[in-house]
């Protein structure tokens, strides 16, 4: 072993709003020496292996992956240190690195984290803000630590959210917003001017969401209700039922007026209309059980409901 300085990254990360954090490491000329992403999973109808997005790109750049199952696994533990790795950056890894691995790099672990800590520490931060109806996000990379996003700050950048955003195009800004901040982070470290500083602020969570999380509660308000939509898309989705028809609905707008809740006001001249707890919800985009996602009024095309009397539950 020479007495080199380390120099080498080793990359965590597993879906696509970890891959332009990857890109930029790589058109940065770091040495990326390895990427530790999660295994395939079996995805689709047809059952079929697919990898994690960050393993398909490591794949085109020619960069080792190591998909452990088990990430306390003793081998891979000395697979990493073998390395001699500068940092370890964690963008979405999607599991918790044991005190073990955070101890193995040299200048340390470095996460790349989708809000403002110690606003929303867990695994689904864009999704809860937009269900919060924030008008501000942004990213924070910080200094891991055993704790959930508890580590030191390192820098952080912010970012509007505008009323046309959902989980999927805030994602992908918020994604190349962190591409940025974590290489001007990485610079600020080697410089000298930037160290991590203790998280200070009103702690929120954002726990992960299952499928159920998705179902629309009508007794909100259709303010409320136009941010649920918007935090639930695309995954996973908000749905509510028509009769025995599983409705999924992807974009709304909230309006004024009075009905109630989940009460079909309007299914005509191209306009799907409900009532909520406050305010109308005028559904925009919708998807049935099944079928393609469409506009309200291919929806509506060939569909005879009863307006004031059918209802959304």
């Amino acid at each position: 072993m020479t007495g080199e300085a380390p120099v080498a990254i080793i990359f965590f990360g597993t879906p696509g709003f970890a891959v332009p954090s990857l890109k930029a490491l790589i058109e940065e000329n770091e040495e990326v020496a390895a990427v530790v992403t999660q295994p395939d999973r079996i995805k689709g109808r047809g059952h079929a292996l697919s990898a994690p997005p960050v393993k398909e790109f490591a794949v085109s750049q020619g960069i080792s992956v190591l998909q452990p199952y088990k990430i306390k696994d003793l081998l891979l533990h000395k697979e990493l240190a073998a390395y001699r790795p500068e940092f370890f950056i964690v963008v979405a890894y999607g599991r918790i690195l044991p005190e073990e691995i955070l101890r193995i790099p040299a200048r340390g672990c470095i996460n790349v984290h989708a809000s403002l800590l110690p606003k929303y520490r867990g695994a689904a931060p864009i999704q809860r803000s937009l269900l919060m109806g924030e008008k501000i996000t942004g990213v924070t990379t910080m200094m891991m630590d055993q704790g959930l996003d508890t580590g030191d700050i390192l820098m952080q950048s912010v970012l509007s959210i505008e009323e046309d955003d959902d989980a999927s195009s805030l994602s992908k800004r918020l994604a190349e917003l962190g591409a940025k901040t974590l290489i001007d982070t990485i610079k600020g470290i080697r410089e000298g001017c930037v160290g991590p500083l203790p998280q200070q602020g009103e702690v929120s969570y954002a726990p992960p969401l299952g499928k159920e999380d998705g179902r629309i509660n009508w007794h909100k308000s259709a303010a409320e209700l136009v941010n649920f939509i918007r935090g639930m898309n695309p995954w996973p989705s908000a749905f509510c039922r028509l009769g025995d028809e599983r409705i999924k609905i992807l974009r709304a707008k909230a309006s004024g007026g009075s009905s109630e809740p989940g009460r079909i006001e309007k299914a005509s001249s191209g306009k799907l209309i409900a009532g909520t707890a406050e305010g109308l919800l005028i559904i925009e985009e919708l998807q049935p059980e099944g079928k393609k996602v469409m506009p309200a009024a291919a929806f509506l095309a060939g569909r005879k409901i009863r307006e004031g009397h059918e209802k959304f539950s």
